[in-house]
């Protein structure tokens, strides 16, 4: 079978959009799809310059529409779309209504499985309905929760006979499989227009889909697994995790005795007071392999973390040691190379009289951490990554560094300013009433 490779422009600014456009078009004949972000933030406009700048591609305007079938398809397709998305979850009616309008305004219309319960039978529905394709859809969302719709794909395509459309998180590396499961056209977005370059993204998803064989891509793949969130964290940056937790703080302006240093695992915890180090040093002997020993101290001195603490930590695994306190030996501490935060430096040690806990939930300026949790920490700072979400975050951090990689090559290659990339001005939060501060 000869599928088709169709890119998702889900870009919110229509000149990257174009750009990325146009670059991987030179790798071949490609669908063009005005992704739903981007027509909802350039509207109908984004379907018009795309058929003006590419009079010969197929166009989707995907709109996902739920409802009002009729004006969606007839607006899409007079502004040049071939193809009109409706969602599978909206009315038998609206999913007809669109299978009409596609008819009387020569625009094919396919039915976006997203959030079906039993995509199957919606499926089976929509062709019988005269729908001209249907799509398998794993969103975003899903995807950076370990998500993937080729299980789905296979039981869809035994099913109906019209095309059958599939998207989410492709790359070259899994296109074939795309391909093998049934898919008619392969929908790929992030993994060509996150690309530096989108004309070889591209033509190794092409050479992917017609050998069988995957291909290299840019694009991490999606992990799951303990080894593959520890993989991505040490790829990452704190900002990058910060960014994917919505803007989240972290501790800052720590000491951390190896500078170019990153640490990822999960959190030991400790309480103590200050300058008293049994209880930290007793809880290296609880840490296994890899963990990331997190001692709150009251963020003063006198230290509870020297050089011997470090060797012995070093000895036991250890990815990396936060003290929210004070530590001492930091010379020490640099030549044995165990990545160690600090709150503090002091030279006075205290007492080990065994006060405090280990194994226990902190809460260190603002910051809660439980046993368990991921510690991600560099030069920036070190964050927090609720272990019920280390998944998703991790997946959700590398989705951002792609993005910067892709803003990087644009500001390198195009000789523009990083406002007029990202075109900031426009985004700027409009003030409601006027001028009057955003803040009141």
């Amino acid at each position: 079978m000869n599928a088709r490779l169709q890119l998702a422009l889900d870009q919110v600014d229509l000149h990257r959009a174009l750009r990325a456009a146009r670059e991987a078009v030179r790798a071949g004949d490609l669908i063009l799809e005005v992704g739903t972000p981007l027509l909802k933030a350039e509207g109908l406009d984004a379907v018009r310059q795309l058929r003006e700048a590419f009079p010969k591609s197929d166009i989707v305007c995907d709109a996902k529409t739920m409802d009002a079938g009729r004006l969606e398809l007839e607006a899409a397709a007079k502004a040049g779309a071939t193809w009109g998305t409706v969602l599978g979850v909206a009315s038998d009616a609206t999913i007809e209504e669109c299978v009409e309008a596609g008819r009387n305004y020569g625009i094919r219309v396919l039915v976006d499985l997203l959030g079906c319960e039993d995509p199957v039978a919606r499926a089976a529905f929509a062709a019988e309905a005269g729908a001209d394709a249907v799509n398998v859809h794993c969103p975003i969302d899903e995807q950076v929760r370990g998500g993937d719709p080729f299980e789905t794909l296979r039981a869809v395509r035994a099913a109906v006979s019209i095309p059958v459309t599939v998207a989410g998180g492709i790359t070259a590396k899994t296109a074939p499989e795309a391909v093998e499961a049934g898919a008619n056209v392969v929908i790929v977005g992030g993994a060509i227009t996150k690309a530096r370059d989108a004309e070889s993204a591209a033509a190794a998803i092409l050479e992917a889909m017609a050998t069988g064989l995957p291909g290299e891509s840019e694009m991490a793949d999606r992990v799951s697994s303990e080894d593959g969130i520890r993989r991505i964290f040490m790829q990452v940056s704190t900002p990058n995790v910060s960014d994917a937790m919505h803007r989240a703080p972290g501790w800052h302006g720590l000491i951390l005795t190896a500078p170019e240093a990153r640490i990822a695992g999960r959190a030991v915890t400790c309480r103590t007071v200050p300058g008293d180090w049994a209880k930290p040093v007793e809880a290296i002997d609880t840490c296994e392999p890899g963990d990331v020993l997190v001692i709150d101290a009251r963020g003063t001195p006198p230290a509870v973390w020297g050089e011997l603490a470090t060797h012995s930590a070093k000895n036991r695994g250890l990815a990396g040691v936060v003290v929210l306190g004070a530590i001492r030996d930091t010379r020490d501490i640099r030549a044995l190379g165990l990545p160690v935060f600090a709150r503090a430096v002091s030279s006075n040690a205290g007492e080990p009289k065994g006060f405090g806990e280990i194994g226990v939930t902190l809460r260190v300026e603002g910051i809660e951490v439980r046993p368990g949790d991921w510690i991600v920490g560099d030069a920036d700072g070190v964050l927090v990554v609720p272990q019920a979400k280390a998944v998703e975050i991790a997946n959700r951090a590398m989705y951002c560094l792609e993005a910067e990689n892709r803003i990087r090559a644009e500001i390198q290659d195009g000789g523009e300013t990083l406002a007029q990339v990202v075109d900031l001005y426009k985004w700027e939060k409009k003030v409601v009433g006027g001028d009057e501060d955003a803040t009141q």
